[in-house]
């Protein structure tokens, strides 16, 4: 009995020295992948400015500057177990960083189909902020663009869309290299002067200074006669977007301006 509890004591005052060898081993390590964390984090957030400000792809920059970071946790995560002396497991880490890509990928399928879609969407760039996109019965105004989903604001409300959705649906860009097209229609009485009705608007659309000249020539022109004889007078016209420019508010300028217009040159609107 009594060498069976040397025995004990013995193993455990060997556990003992073990683990007061590792400790600083274990401390070294601890403080190794906090300053790493601190380090990357810190290199991240630098290079992720500095990208945005020379780049006007912000979702590129955004995932260039997530990479960096993850590659520097890596490597501070490969150095702290090489502290400790299980420079095996950094060597099995690396060895099965394939299978375990496969592993995670198939259980977080969707998370990573997004990631790749966000990828792509970086490179394609179909849309950019500002851009009124319609996809997935989502019609709004881009104002962020994520790794994982894009944001949309439509009539006051924030909408997540799903990388992966934009890239497997069709999506509708209704911008064309900073300018968007709005349209309206209004209803003219049959046998009204028509051509100075087209002259009118064009006069309007022309005095407006967030509207461009971009197809001006096709700005008025009559469509289609409706029921009872109502002509059908359709204004198209190109607006500079942006992020800080309210679309919304200047195609309610217009239509308020080519109204009156209409009505104090005595044309009855239907």
């Amino acid at each position: 009995m009594e060498d069976f509890v040397q025995d004990v004591f013995k193993h455990l005052e060997n556990y003992y020295y073990s683990i007061v060898d590792l400790t600083p081993k274990f401390i070294l390590a601890i403080v190794v992948i906090l300053v790493s964390w601190f380090i990357a984090t810190r290199i991240g957030i630098f290079a992720g400015n500095r990208l945005k400000a020379k780049m006007h792809d912000r979702l590129l920059a955004v995932f260039i500057a997530r990479l960096i970071k993850s590659v520097l946790i890596i490597i501070g995560v490969l150095f702290m177990f090489k502290i400790i002396g299980l420079d095996g497991v950094a060597q099995s880490m690396l060895a099965g960083a394939g299978i375990s890509a496969f592993v995670i990928g198939f259980a977080l399928k969707d998370i990573g189909e997004n990631f790749l879609a966000g990828i792509l969407l970086a490179f394609k760039r179909p849309f950019n902020i500002g851009d009124i996109i319609e996809s997935n019965g989502v019609k709004g105004e881009v104002i962020n663009l994520n790794l994982r989903d894009t944001e949309v604001k439509s009539d006051s409300k924030i909408i997540y869309i799903p990388n992966a959705l934009l890239i497997k649906n069709t999506l509708i860009n209704y911008n064309s290299a900073g300018f968007l097209l709005q349209t309206f229609t209004v209803g003219l009485e049959y046998g009204s002067d028509y051509n100075r009705a087209i002259e009118l608007v064009k006069e309007v659309l022309h005095k407006n200074e967030d509207v461009t000249d971009k197809d001006y020539a096709d700005s008025a022109v009559i469509t289609d006669v409706a029921a009872a004889g109502v002509i059908q007078l359709n204004i198209r016209y190109w607006v500079k977007t942006g992020p800080n420019n309210k679309n919304s508010e200047c195609r309610s300028k217009i239509i308020a301006e080519v109204l009156n217009t209409l009505k104090e040159n005595g044309f009855v609107l239907k």
